[in-house]
């Protein structure tokens, strides 16, 4: 499966790239957002199987948001799934 471009809604990121295969993430990239966040939530889901990604991320909220970077990705790996 190519990298996918998701477009994050409700957070300082504009975007997540993300690379699976084989139902594990092999990469994360986040356009915009925490920098040293962003960079971290990355480098701890490499390598995980994206069915536990979704687990541990969903539902985070950053704020008074309803939503938050590792939310909108366990959003964008939903997506993923969906399409398989």
């Amino acid at each position: 499966m190519p990298v996918i471009e998701y477009k994050t809604r409700g957070t300082c990121s504009r975007a997540i790239n993300v690379d699976v295969q084989d139902g594990i993430v092999k990469s994360v990239q986040f356009v915009g957002g925490c920098a040293g966040n962003t960079a971290g939530i990355s480098k701890l889901v490499e390598g995980m199987p994206v069915d536990e990604v979704i687990k541990r991320l969903s539902g985070i909220r950053c704020g008074f948001k309803s939503t938050s970077c590792p939310d909108q990705l366990a959003k964008a790996l939903s997506g993923l799934e969906a399409e398989e």
